[in-house]
Order: C-alpha cells, then structure tokens, then sequence
C-alpha cells in the first residue's frame, strides 16, 4: 500500500518537474528500499521515472516523507548523472531536489539546458514552479553561459540546431 502512495506522491513530483494532466508514472531501479522510521523511500541503480511527456534519470532518488506517509511528501532528491527530459527540453546536472512545500526545483553541479533556441550551462538552477521562472547562477568564481539561436538562423537551418531556453521553465509551451 505505501508503494502505490509513495507513487502517487512522484506523480506530484512529475507534475511540477513536466506540467501536464496528471497520467500513471512507472519507477524501474534496481533496488527500492522504504525505511517507515525514518520516514524515507530510496530507490537505487539506474533508476528511471517515467510519465506523459517527463522521464528522468539518476542513479539514486531519494524521498522524504512527513508522518502522514508516503503521500506526505516533504522533498525528493535525485542523484547521480541526472537528467531531465520534455518533450520540449533536456537538462542535466549532479543533484536535483524538489521541495512540493515551496514548489522549488534546484538543480545543482554541471547544469546544462537545451532546448530548440539554445543552450544554457550554470554550476546551479532553481525553477520557481509558483511564479514561472527560472534562475541560474553562478558559484565560485564560475559564469552562466548562454548561447541563442536566432529565430532566422533556425528556419534557415533548422535540423543543425541544439539549445535552450532560460526563461522556459518546466511546463511545456
């Protein structure tokens, strides 16, 4: 029974990560452990989490639940090459964290963001899921890269082209 809560609660997840009506999700890894004291699920070894227009992938997610259980969702963290995919965009970075109370995604550690009109690399970004925004910053010294592909340049050659958006956050246009 706490598994199909604990999927529900990655179907919030899923939501806020890819906005869309709310649709099955499928977790595969290699081993999923649920420890009721302390009040967390972790699923471990390649894991894949899979719904309407979102997979993500990581090597470990871990999931932090209140006493309410598993549908009492205090945060997710995804480990370990992690990569977020739309139909609309790709992202990857080291760690990703989901906090439903603040509706914040950060992900953190060699953040790289492409979509159809550019590329964005940052060492952090935090998506606002409430407001619609995203920032990337910097740490250490380090910078925010950027690169657009003009609207022409993209008709013109429109297969050459790799990128992403920064104020596109993750719900789909």
């Amino acid at each position: 029974m706490r598994l199909l809560v604990l999927v529900a609660g990655l179907l919030i997840w899923g939501t806020a990560v890819a906005i869309a009506a709310p649709d099955p999700v499928k977790i595969t890894g290699d081993k999923f452990v649920i420890d009721d004291t302390k009040h967390v699920a972790t699923f471990t070894g390649k894991v894949v989490v899979t719904r309407t227009k979102l997979n993500v992938w990581a090597a470990k997610v871990v999931v932090d639940y209140g006493e309410g259980g598993p549908s009492d969702i205090k945060s997710f963290v995804a480990t370990g090459s992690v990569r977020i995919k739309t139909p609309d965009q790709d992202a990857t970075g080291d760690r990703a964290i989901y906090d439903p109370n603040t509706q914040l995604l950060h992900l953190t550690g060699h953040v790289i963001v492409v979509n159809a009109t550019g590329t964005v690399g940052s060492p952090a970004l935090t998506v606002n899921l409430t407001t619609n925004s995203s920032t990337f910053t910097s740490t250490k010294g380090g910078r925010v890269t950027g690169v657009c592909t003009p609207k022409w340049a993209r008709t013109r050659n429109p297969g050459s082209i790799r990128a992403a958006g920064w104020w596109h956050t993750a719900s789909p246009r």
